[in-house]
């Protein structure tokens, strides 16, 4: 398998943890995003959509978006699992991890950033509050989402934290207060250790700048 990914970019930061968790061994392929390498011709081929990650399996056939990637491998390496036995639990871990992937990052990415400045003409500090407001906006949400023990839900780490550590990284990157949000600081904790989370750091990458 062959992962094309970004060390900066969240959503590929979801998907490098799950292969650690998985003990998957995957070829990976570094796509710029600032550099502009996801709109090449080549690279659209693979992903209309021209964003990262995309999961290139050995016979050919690729899955995009990270959650369907992850879902995927899941199923692939069902140990360990990535969603709590109990279905209300997991019902209440994936709504954790759709609050970030699908109400937080969207507003945030740099798509979305690119076309405020380019068709809007948003300047630099505008840019920053938007998005410090949408995350902070997000996080509170999740924070009364979570019921961490260590982890967002139990003892183990799922799809929730999966979610929310590269979104935390975001919000320290963009400098939004997390003080207010003391289940996602344990969650944060208790993942600041674990050696899947601590090898898909966006700095332990080999392509980070």
């Amino acid at each position: 398998m062959i992962l094309y990914d970004y060390f900066r970019s969240s959503a590929a930061y979801r998907v490098r943890i799950a292969i650690a968790l998985k003990g998957l061994a995957v070829e990976r392929r570094h796509v710029h995003l600032v550099r502009g390498e996801q709109r090449d011709l080549g690279y659209r081929a693979k992903n209309p959509l021209a964003i990262v990650p995309t999961l290139e399996l050995d016979d050919g056939r690729l899955i995009t978006q990270s959650l369907a990637i992850i879902d995927y491998l899941d199923a692939l390496q069902p140990d360990p699992p990535l969603l709590p036995k109990d279905a209300v639990l997991a019902a209440q871990a994936r709504a954790a991890a759709l609050t970030i992937a699908c109400e937080i990052h969207p507003l945030a990415n740099l798509r979305v950033i690119e076309a405020l400045q380019s068709s809007f003409g948003a300047r630099d500090e505008q840019i920053a509050e938007w998005r410090r407001r949408w995350i902070a906006e997000g996080l509170h949400a999740v924070e009364a989402l979570i019921a961490p023990a260590p982890f967002a839900f139990g003892a183990t780490p799922s799809l929730a934290d999966i979610c929310l550590i590269p979104q935390v990284y975001n919000a320290r990157r963009f400098d939004v207060p997390l003080n207010d949000c003391p289940r996602i600081l344990v969650a944060d904790a208790a993942c600041s250790v674990h050696p899947a989370f601590v090898a898909a750091r966006p700095e332990a990458q080999p392509n980070a700048e």
